[in-house]
This record gives structure tokens, C-alpha cells and sequence, in this order.
């Protein structure tokens, strides 16, 4: 059976671990050449490495998605490689630190922002020019059920992802009629090693509170935000654009 991306180049930010991952390896199971990128070496190395293990077709490489140069970078290795670029999933984001907001520090609020919205701001603006330049393509920013409501303790975090589906909703209306799709995705509780690190460190959260507060009653798997990712990126949602889709197990219902 063909692979519904047979050909097709996609890039993955956040690709070393996690969501990231999981997305990096459902873009290579449907056929797509795929550009893992993260900022941290050794996760990234085993995502290209499960990848070509399982017949696929992938490389790494190293970035901090806050730096516009390599953003660009990033974007120019792809097409160097395989001679265009067709799907981005701009997922790499931080959780910082969490707590009340009146304690929050600036430092903090800064370095949530930049990763988590203004990375992705950084990434659509080396992708979308190439993406024109091929008369279109698609994207899926991470964003978050936190982007859709509030969550005590996670004021940067929150307005991190807010900003995301506010960014993903303009750039989709600019650049529709381009032949460009972007869309977000919201992943609620998701079993990921953020989500380990914010139930071991929080003060707001309980440890058995997550997968409780979805009417599934469970924490979602990274390969089932991963399926949706892909999904958005394939001509099934060829008229679907300004989404923010919540992958969540229903809890922002």
C-alpha cells in the first residue's frame, strides 16, 4: 500500500523526546523524509537512529528554536538535503517553572516565552517563504488544552500557548489562499516526560489528578497527538485551516 507522504519532506522541532518524537517517527512511517530537530544532542540522535532502524529516512539536527539564525539553518538543511520542504511540526516548548503568578520571575517568564512563542514565530518565519516558493505546504504548531483555558501555576506557560494559537489562526488566514495550511494542535495530559516533571514538581497538582481530570479517565499517548499532527498535514484535511484542535480525551469540553 502507498504511504500517504511517500516523497514528502517534514521537520519536527522538539523531535528528541516526547510528542516530538512520536511525530518525527509517524511522519516516517507514512513515508516522509524527515528533519529531526532538537535542541539537545543525544534525545534528537535516538529519534534519527529509531527512524532509520525502521527503514526510514531521517537526520538530525541540533537547534535552539529562540535563535533566529539557526532557525534558519534548520530550514536550509532540509531543503539542502532533499531539495524542498512540504510539512513543519513546530513543536519544541518548555514547561519553566510553576507557581503562583505574583512569584513568578521574570527570568522565567522570558525564557517560556521565547522558546515556547516566539520559537514558533521564528520557525514559521524561515518556513513559510520556502513553502511559498513551492506553491505550499502545511504546518502544525504544538500549542496546548493550557492554551484554551487557565491552569493555576502555569502562568507562562499558559500565556505561552495562548499566544500560539493566536499566532497559528492570523498566519492561517494570511497565507490560506497561498496553498499554505496551519493549524495547532492542544494536547491535554499526555504520558511525555514533561508531564512527569510537572506532576513530581508542582504544588497544584496532585499526582493522580491528570489522567482523572479527562472524562477518559486516562492521560493520552504522544503517538495519539502524533496521528493528529500528521493527519493535519495530509490532503484529508485539505480544508481544514486556524484550527486549534484539542487532542485531550475531552477535557476542555
Amino acid at each position: 500500500m502507498t504511504q500517504a507522504l511517500d516523497g514528502k519532506v517534514a521537520l519536527i522541532t522538539g523531535a528528541g523526546s516526547g510528542m516530538g518524537r512520536a511525530s518525527a517517527l509517524e511522519f516516517a512511517a507514512q513515508g516522509a523524509h524527515v528533519l529531526v530537530a532538537d535542541y539537545l544532542a543525544e534525545g534528537g540522535e535516538r529519534t534519527t537512529a529509531v527512524i532509520r532502524d525502521k527503514g526510514g529516512d531521517a537526520l538530525f539536527f541540533q537547534v535552539d528554536v529562540t535563535n533566529p539564525a539557526q532557525v534558519e539553518a534548520m530550514v536550509k538543511k532540509a531543503v539542502d538535503t532533499w531539495g524542498r520542504l512540504d510539512f513543519a511540526h513546530n513543536n519544541a516548548g518548555i514547561e519553566g517553572l510553576l507557581g503562583p503568578t505574583a512569584e513568578g520571575t521574570l527570568e522565567n517568564w522570558n525564557r517560556v516565552l521565547a522558546t515556547n512563542l516566539t520559537g514558533v514565530w521564528l520557525c514559521m518565519k524561515a518556513e513559510i517563504p520556502q513553502m511559498l516558493s513551492q506553491g505550499g505546504g502545511a504546518i502544525v504548531n504544538t500549542a496546548s488544552a493550557a492554551g484554551l483555558h487557565g491552569v493555576k501555576g502555569f502562568s507562562a506557560y499558559c500565556a505561552s500557548k495562548h499566544g500560539v494559537l493566536g499566532l497559528t489562526k492570523v498566519a492561517a488566514k494570511e497565507y490560506a489562499k497561498q496553498g499554505i495550511r496551519i493549524n495547532a494542535v492542544c494536547p491535554g495530559p499526555i504520558e511525555t516526560p514533561m508531564l512527569k516533571r510537572i506532576v513530581d514538581v508542582s504544588r497544584v497538582i496532585a499526582p493522580d489528578s491528570m489522567a482523572g481530570a479527562t472524562p477518559m479517565g486516562r492521560a493520552g499517548k504522544a503517538e495519539e497527538v502524533a496521528r493528529v499532527a500528521v493527519w493535519l498535514c495530509t490532503e484529508a484535511a485539505s480544508y481544514v485551516t486556524g484550527v486549534g484542535m484539542p487532542v485531550d480525551g475531552g477535557y476542555v469540553a
